[in-house]
């Protein structure tokens, strides 16, 4: 959710060289190797949404538009699923299409605040002790879309509940993204077409 996947990608290569699902392991890893592995701070002038409540955040979520970096090039029909563990951390599972395999992919990571639970700020690991920012820097009051930062604003998500959102909301979103200093203009917006299968219609 998440970067510098070719660092992380190097090292893990390095440590488990036989391991050729690496590369996925770094899918939305930049939330968890952003700047060195180990910057957990929201960017410069930005702060986490307060009050936070992971009990409403939990569960599934759409990405519907990103900032392109290589661990997630290509990708569509992206989600995000938050569940709350007994030991205070949040299991993270994310899934997409990989076009240029055709093949489903899941990177599953565990995230923890970094500090207390009424703020959303995290910090996200999909590899050993790698972490890196996670911070909800705005939020709908019904918990039904969500912008996402790492490090800097060169890493923005925007996550929502449903595949698509109304144009005044996008248009409200991207405005929001500008002001804290995301450059909008560079956002891919993700295609939802294809049924996930890990989650069939009910």
């Amino acid at each position: 959710m998440y970067l510098l996947s070719a660092f992380l990608f190097s090292v893990r290569r390095a440590l488990i060289p036989s391991c050729r699902a690496g590369l996925w392991a770094l899918w939305m890893a930049g939330v968890a190797v952003m700047a060195g592995c180990a910057n957990t701070s929201p960017p410069p002038g930005v702060k986490a949404v307060t009050p936070f409540d992971l009990q409403r955040y939990q569960g599934r979520w759409y990405e519907l538009a990103r900032l392109d970096h290589s661990f997630e090039r290509g990708m569509t029909d992206v989600s995000a699923t938050y569940t709350p563990q007994a030991d205070g951390s949040v299991r993270v599972v994310n899934r997409g299409f990989a076009a240029a395999s055709g093949q489903w992919r899941e990177a599953v990571g565990k995230a923890l605040f970094t500090g207390a639970p009424t703020t959303g700020s995290l910090k996200v690991s999909f590899f050993g002790p790698f972490y890196g920012g996670y911070h909800v820097a705005a939020l709908d009051p019904d918990y039904r879309w969500a912008l996402v930062l790492g490090p800097d604003t060169s890493y923005c998500w925007i996550l929502a509940r449903d595949k698509q959102l109304d144009a005044a909301q996008r248009d409200a979103i991207v405005a929001r993204a500008q002001a804290l200093g995301v450059d909008t203009h560079a956002l891919i917006w993700v295609t939802h077409k294809r049924q996930d299968p890990a989650h069939p219609p009910h």
